[in-house]
């Protein structure tokens, strides 16, 4: 199994880790300390060895900080989070705070007092935040403290040991372009910039350029490491070199020069010593890659990492490896639907055993390489955790006579899938059926839409949403996130959300799934993976349009839909799409199977 099920979270670790790091705060002479959930690439996955802040605290979600001052402390996550973290932290130790709707520079603005010091880890904060923090404490008349060597390490027993996943080259017959064509394309971006060098902190963005995978981080094939990118000369990688068999090592040779991370900090220096100007992105580089290039005389230029955008826009080999990808995952979940639909109305199945099924018919594909993710398996009010993970501890049957949400994906080497599908069990109520389809419609209207060049993820976000506006409604979330091409289930720039500011365009890969949580009842969320497209001229239309192909191949339950609350051409759509669903999956499928998904899919 890819996913396991132990409990990662120990609410009763906050108080005694808390004391621990409070002692060593004041041998520095430290009136405070912030912990993120963040490592020093600042990218959403982190080793196990990097989780400070579920060290700290207990907290096992993929965002959030906690605050340390001497007789204070709070965490702070964001909405996925709110019912999570109170099950996870000591809520007497670590009150919890929104992340939005209480920073931590507001809640520090409260508290922090004339001479106080307050310690931060200079890479494990951005350029970005450390300016926020700095003003805050300014303003307070107090310093921050940028260290090199963080406390939590220091009382930390027992931390795990740096990652050493091996590296593997991802083949051109995968990636689509050559590596010394995107290291061209990015020295190119760096001249237009006027910089001499730019620095890539984000492993993705490494992988990418260099045509690598790795697997220092769980379902997510990244190599830790850092990358300099000179505008006139060969690139260098920064990588443990462990992790580089021979044969990898001296075909990256060829095209980068290839260093131990030690040296990282000194070849910034070297760049400032020279004085050059260096591309770094504000809100993904740690203050202290920053520091070394200025502190040695360099100069900063603050923009976007130059390898996003390229990153997003999938080329055709890889456009073409996501609808493989996706058909084949398609028959292991039509699989798995089919198993669910006879097993679960008996009332014996749990989230576990549910989630363990998914996998298993991934691996029968033969070529699955990983989850994307842990299984999101939530039954009942399991399903009102958005980010739920379930573990021996929280695992719950599923209920005869609610919906049971699955959020789930796959790594192939072509192409990386998310879906979710949320599912009756036994007779649904009308209320149910009626949050299903208001859901259902604002997946439609993403689905539909036709938008001009430049329209950006934020502009489309409301058309998830209207229908549960309507009803008083919404969700707590974005509405879609980038994925990328076997590399981050989770990509940007590109997002479907209220702060989603990248225009889209042709080739980008984004999820489309709002949805709706009554807390303590059952969740509802609806996801297929959609690929930015231009779309078909519109007659009388003065403008090109762009609009998305979906990727994603399953069906939507049915049982759960109102018809009466769809219109005529959102019940066209549903039943196109599955029409399309029988086309492409059913062929692939044995009888008994395919009966199933005929029956499933059939016209409304």
């Amino acid at each position: 199994m890819f996913q396991n099920f132990d409990d990662l979270a120990d609410p009763s670790c906050g108080a005694p880790h808390a004391a621990l790091l409070r002692s060593e705060l004041k041998r520095l002479k430290l009136d405070g300390f912030l912990v993120p959930r963040a490592d020093a690439h600042q990218g959403e996955y982190v080793p196990p060895s990097d989780c400070r802040l579920q060290w700290l605290t207990g907290f096992s979600g993929s965002a959030g900080l906690a605050a340390v001052l001497g007789d204070e402390a709070a965490i702070f996550v964001d909405g996925r989070y709110t019912i999570q973290v109170r099950e996870q932290v000591d809520m007497a130790v670590f009150p919890a705070q929104h992340l939005i709707n209480e920073p931590v520079t507001a809640w520090l603005s409260k508290r922090l007092q004339k001479g106080q010091r307050l310690g931060v880890d200079a890479m494990l904060h951005t350029v970005n935040e450390v300016r926020k923090l700095k003003k805050v404490c300014e303003a307070a008349g107090a310093e921050l403290v940028l260290l090199d060597q963080n406390p939590v390490d220091a009382v930390w027993e027992g931390r795990p040991a740096a990652p050493l996943g091996a590296v593997a080259l991802h083949p051109l017959e995968r990636a689509g372009r050559e590596t010394a064509d995107k290291i061209a394309e990015i020295q190119g971006i760096l001249k237009d910039n006027k910089t001499d060098a730019g620095v890539l902190t984000q492993p993705d963005s490494i992988a990418w350029l260099f045509n690598i995978r790795g697997s220092d981080v769980d379902h997510t094939p990244l190599p830790l490491s850092f990358a300099l990118v000179s505008a006139d000369d060969k690139p260098t990688l920064f990588i443990d070199g462990r992790k580089l068999s021979n044969s990898v090592r001296d075909s990256l040779s060829e095209l980068t020069g290839i260093m131990e991370p030690s040296a990282f900090k000194a070849e910034l220096a070297a760049l400032g010593d020279a004085g050059k100007t260096v591309l770094i992105d504000p809100a993904l580089a740690g203050e202290g890659i920053a520091t070394a290039i200025t502190r040695a005389g360099g100069k900063i230029l603050e923009a976007s990492d130059p390898i996003l955008l390229p990153k997003a826009v999938k080329n055709e080999v890889e456009i073409q490896g996501a609808r493989d990808a996706h058909l084949r995952d398609a028959v292991a979940y039509v699989k798995f639907l089919h198993w669910f639909d006879e097993t679960a109305p008996n009332g014996t199945l749990d989230e576990i055993g549910a989630a363990q099924k998914l996998e298993q018919f991934r691996v029968e594909t033969g070529v699955l390489k990983d989850i994307s993710f842990d299984t999101i398996s939530g039954a009942g009010p399991n399903g009102a955790i958005c980010h739920y993970r379930v573990s021996r501890s929280s695992n719950l049957k599923i209920p005869v006579g609610l919906p049971y949400l699955i959020d789930s994906g796959a790594q192939y080497e072509d192409g990386t899938t998310d879906i979710t599908r949320t599912l009756a069990v036994g007779e649904m109520t009308a209320e149910m059926k009626r949050h299903f389809t208001l859901v259902l419609k604002g997946h439609i209207a993403i689905s539909t839409a036709r938008f001009p060049e430049g329209t950006s993820g934020a502009q489309l976000d409301t058309l998830a949403r209207i229908d549960l506006w309507k009803a008083g409604l919404d969700f707590d979330h974005g509405t879609g996130h980038g994925v990328g091409s076997y590399l981050g289930v989770h990509e940007g720039p590109q997002r479907i959300a209220k702060t989603g500011s990248t225009p889209l365009k042709p080739g980008m890969i984004l999820s489309n799934e709002p949805g709706y949580y009554p807390a303590g009842k059952y969740g509802i969320r609806l996801e297929n993976l959609e690929l930015v497209r231009e779309a078909e001229n519109i007659e009388g239309g003065e403008r090109p349009m762009l609009g998305f192909e979906t990727l994603t191949l399953a069906p939507f339950d049915l049982r759960l839909v109102d018809g009466d609350l769809l219109s005529r051409a959102e019940r066209s759509w549903l039943n196109l799409y599955h029409k399309r669903v029988r086309d492409s999956v059913g062929p692939l499928l044995d009888n008994k199977t395919l009966a199933w998904l005929e029956s499933a899919t059939r016209p409304i």
